[in-house]
């Protein structure tokens, strides 16, 4: 037996020892909102790929994206080291002068939503852009359509939206409004990896998909996240933001990949500079390690079983909760979508004999874990105050989201009697709340 199999039998023990997750107790054992869901293979890749000792990305990152690319009929993946990275490189990429007369200059307005995460909208400030906040809808809490529509002006040139929650948004309207006015479509995915919309998975409609392996999400690489395109230039465009911005296209410590190294000259260089040093974009250095797609390549087998868990218990919670929608919005799935569910949305209705601030600090005492949605309405937080922006029409029910609306897990770690347990402490406090 090699030492390498030595090292893995022993594996098997400690995570047996010190990693499997404890019986649940109600009342007694927390429930989480979100988590890593692993086993003892994803360790093993881990381990697997630590004893190579290649730090960077290798053979465990080629492998994951030749099987990612697979899973969603795409044809290139660029991985990056979180799922705001991916939101980073997938935005800045189209200021590249590559994309000529259609290239995002500063000073374009980009259409976005008001109660999103910070990392859809932060790129478009951070290159100089306009956000145009837009409402959501109750229920789906995606884009509202028609304020969509109305946000358009001369200065519009991109649309940068998330499928809420795992629950695509209009693929349908927001694609037609975009071909119609020559608008690039950037889907920040992170939260929806399986999600279908006609069929079709969500980050494949768009210029640019991007998604998120946080420990929160679908699947994991602890940190991690990935952006996705179909045309071979434009995933080199993305490769160079990716990789401090430079023209050459080498993999970690390969040389002359192009046959012709010492063969260019670009800007005002000499000719025969050396193309690993040559810069053509104002770019970053967002890649991830060996290891992170180790755990990937491993995580990704499992991706179906966890997308239909993940189904299970959204349906599961809805089945338990229905009979509370006189206190609650209950979610709703998008019309023409099979929703990947990141988390099951509930907003208290306004005529609710209690707040959200009293229900949270029911499930509190009862170890179970919530979350807001994300922001609420941006436009509220402190680093937002005093940027450059336009409102469309109301944000009434952004606002609503910032006071009402919080979600509970459905991730593959929680089983029925988690399950059971959260919706008897819910019934139990909205049907009684004093």
């Amino acid at each position: 037996m090699s030492a390498r199999d030595k090292i893995f039998k022993l594996l098997e023990d400690h995570y047996n020892e010190e990693l499997k997750a404890p019986q649940f107790i109600p009342g007694k054992t927390p429930v989480p909102v979100s988590g890593k869901y692993t086993d003892v293979e994803d360790l093993k890749y881990l381990i697997d790929a630590s004893l190579d000792f290649w730090l960077t990305e290798g053979r465990f990152t080629d492998d994951f994206e030749k099987n990612f690319s697979e899973f969603l009929g795409i044809k290139h993946v660029a991985p990056v080291n979180s799922g705001s990275s991916a939101n980073l490189l997938a935005f800045s990429a189209l200021t590249s002068n590559k994309y000529k007369e259609k290239k995002i200059n500063k000073g374009d307005e980009v259409i976005t939503v008001a109660s999103g995460f910070p990392t859809t909208v932060n790129p478009i400030i951070q290159n100089g852009c306009v956000p145009v906040f837009v409402d959501c809808e109750l229920e789906t809490y995606n884009i509202n359509t028609d304020s969509m529509k109305e946000a358009l002006s001369e200065k519009t040139k991109a649309v940068m939206i998330a499928h809420t929650l795992g629950n695509p948004f209009n693929l349908d309207e927001v694609t037609k409004f975009c071909e119609d006015n020559d608008l690039w479509l950037i889907e920040d995915s992170c939260d929806a990896l399986g999600a279908e919309y006609n069929s079709k998975y969500v980050g494949t409609f768009g210029k640019f998909g991007t998604f998120s392996f946080y420990p929160a999400h679908h699947i994991t690489m602890g940190e991690g996240g990935a952006v996705i395109t179909q045309k071979q230039s434009d995933f080199k465009v993305l490769e160079s933001f990716r990789d401090w911005g430079r023209d050459c296209w080498c993999a970690p410590g390969k040389n002359d990949t192009c046959g012709r190294r010492y063969d260019w000259q670009l800007g005002n260089l000499p000719y025969a500079y050396d193309h690993k040093y040559i810069y053509s974009n104002i770019g970053y250095n967002l890649k991830l390690t060996d290891m992170q797609s180790a755990v990937g390549v491993s995580q990704l087998k499992k991706l179906d079983s966890f997308i239909d868990k993940r189904r299970f218990n959204w349906n599961y919670l809805y089945e338990g909760l229905k009979e509370l929608e006189e206190f609650y919005y209950l979610p709703k799935a998008t019309e023409k979508s099979n929703p990947s569910w990141f988390g099951f949305a509930l907003t208290v209705r306004e005529d609710a004999p209690f707040s959200r601030a009293d229900v949270i600090k029911h499930l509190d005492e009862k170890l179970i874990a919530s979350r807001f949605l994300f922001g609420g309405n941006l436009l509220w937080q402190p680093a937002y105050q005093n940027i450059e922006h336009r409102e469309v029409g109301s944000l009434r029910n952004s606002d609503t989201v910032a006071l009402s609306t919080f979600w509970i897990g459905v991730f593959p770690g929680l089983n029925t009697k988690m399950l059971d347990y959260v919706i008897e402490t819910l019934k139990e406090f909205s049907l009684s709340p004093n």
